[in-house]
């Protein structure tokens, strides 16, 4: 039966009789469903009313599990609440005021005639949108809705629930307010132009569930065209959490970056962009693979995107299949297909097997099964040890970046959320314990600190802003502020004397 995840709350009436409970959770085991939890709700003279949560597989061994127990003799089911469908009742995010609107006086300073200051302030000086408006901490969360978790192209008002799932996490964990912006194109020039249209009210794009090839050239496009940074977390998420990750691995197998021999499986969005992120912090010896075996330039049927990259990596020019890539090899990442990598492959690398499995939920090579043949193993599992989790990365790196007022991302900045990361396992480093939770509140302050101030080191943040605050620029927004209230007042006597 396939793993269980998925929580109902069945509400049941039943016969008020001695061990009909006990009947109940029979029918649950013989089912395989998996009592969580129950309690009696009501009682009457010869009805219990119980709630029982439980866990199964899917909607049909919902069904089953439901039908078993209304063929019980004294048991009804009366109605199956879905935890999931409960959790998003009404959305899942909303808007809270900064400043409540309690009456005339209040009314006059946040809207007309106050307002007017602050419109002519930013008509003057627009970095006077960074300190005066929401645009400091905004950042848009832009999709399609074409490549969503697994379940493929399903459309941007689909997807929905996904972006506000996104927005949430931005919220929780790096306290930043982020909105889903659903753009219902898959022409890139059409989708760059649209969402070029409405950037300037935020302080950056991250750019979610976008299919490849198609995200590469928006994310480029986009990066040319704005001002502010761009950032597809499909690629770049993954690719800070996994360097994170072989940054501290390397370390329990006393190897440095550099000296690595990496073999990346699965040349989509995330495999280009692990490939690229290694190559920045260092990695050198780096072998694309995909399902025909290693990406070489001259492959026939091989798109721009992997030509261009094969010509960047695999110094040793090694071609053929995936099993001349992994023959001592050191890593293996693989960010493809389930059960894709089989275990006598793996005792082909070298003796220090770093295997990062990441498709997900099931991964290349199930933990269980390397167990004893690798040193370090990571999954993008909750349920094993060395969970790469992007929630490690974008909070704290959109903190850092709206932090600093920065205008771009680089990889500069990327390596530093990776090296930030990977700095809070610190002396609790072991072969299960790479990367921290996606619970450990303490990754965004360390990463936001650490991309913020690599984006202030390179010059890439905005004059004025908060980011960048200094005496000049100080003194020129109360400059700007002063010429507001002089327009005003000169304004208000104009009309007086009309």
């Amino acid at each position: 039966m396939p793993p269980l995840s998925q929580r109902l709350t069945l509400r049941l009436a039943l016969e008020n009789a001695p061990g009909m409970l006990a009947r109940v959770t029979g029918v649950l085991e013989t089912t395989g469903a998996e009592l969580v939890a129950t309690e009696r709700t009501d009682e009457q003279r010869h009805v219990v009313f119980r709630d029982l949560t439980v866990e199964v597989s899917d909607d049909g061994h919902a069904d089953l599990v439901a039908a078993a127990l209304n063929d019980l003799d004294g048991v009804e089911v009366l109605s199956i609440l879905d935890d999931v469908l409960a959790a998003h009742e009404g959305g899942k995010i909303r808007i809270e005021l900064t400043r409540e609107v309690n009456g005339p006086e209040d009314l006059s300073l946040v809207y007309t005639p106050g307002v007017a200051k602050v419109c002519q302030m930013i008509a003057e000086d627009p970095v006077a949108a960074y300190r005066f408006t929401i645009r400091s901490n905004s950042v848009a969360i832009v999709t399609d809705g074409s490549a969503v978790l697994g379940l493929g192209d399903i459309g941007p008002l689909a997807s929905l629930p996904v972006m506000e799932g996104k927005a949430m996490l931005f919220k929780s964990f790096g306290g930043v307010d982020a909105y889903p912006i659903l753009v219902d194109e898959q022409d890139p020039d059409t989708f760059v132009d649209t969402v070029a249209r409405i950037a300037s009210g935020f302080s950056g794009i991250n750019l979610e569930d976008i299919a490849a090839p198609r995200c590469f050239e928006i994310e480029g496009k986009l990066r040319q065209r704005l001002d502010i940074p761009v950032f597809h977390d499909d690629q770049h998420g993954t690719a800070v959490v996994v360097l994170a990750a072989l940054i501290n691995a390397a370390e329990v197998v006393g190897r440095e970056l550099s000296s690595l021999r990496v073999v990346v499986q699965g040349i989509g969005s995330a495999g280009v962009a692990i490939i690229n992120l290694l190559r920045a912090a260092g990695v050198e010896d780096i072998v694309p693979v995909d399902i025909d075996g290693i990406v070489e330039p001259r492959r026939k049927g091989t798109d721009p995107i992997r030509r261009r990259l094969a010509r960047q990596v695999n110094p040793r020019e090694l071609t053929g299949g995936k099993e001349v890539a992994l023959l001592g090899a050191d890593v293996f990442i693989g960010v493809s297909g389930p059960n894709s990598l089989p275990l006598e492959l793996v005792q082909t690398m070298s003796e220090d097997r770093i295997v990062f499995a990441l498709a997900n939920p099931a991964p290349e090579i199930h933990p269980d099964v390397a167990r004893g043949h690798v040193r370090v193993m990571a999954t993008g599992r909750s349920d094993f040890p060395n969970q790469i989790n992007n929630v490690l990365c974008f909070p704290g790196l959109f903190r850092g970046l709206l932090d600093a007022a920065a205008t771009a991302v680089t990889d500069e900045m990327k390596v530093a959320a990776a090296h930030g990361i990977a700095s809070i396992v610190g002396d609790d480093l072991s072969a299960d314990y790479v990367v921290p939770s996606p619970f450990d509140r303490s990754v965004v302050p360390v990463v936001a600190e650490a991309v913020a101030s690599t984006a202030r080191a390179q010059g890439h943040v905005r004059p004025g802003s908060f980011g960048s605050r200094d005496s000049e620029s100080e003194a020129a927004l109360h400059e700007a502020a002063r010429r507001a209230v002089r327009r005003a007042v000169a304004a208000r006597f104009s009309d007086n004397e009309g």
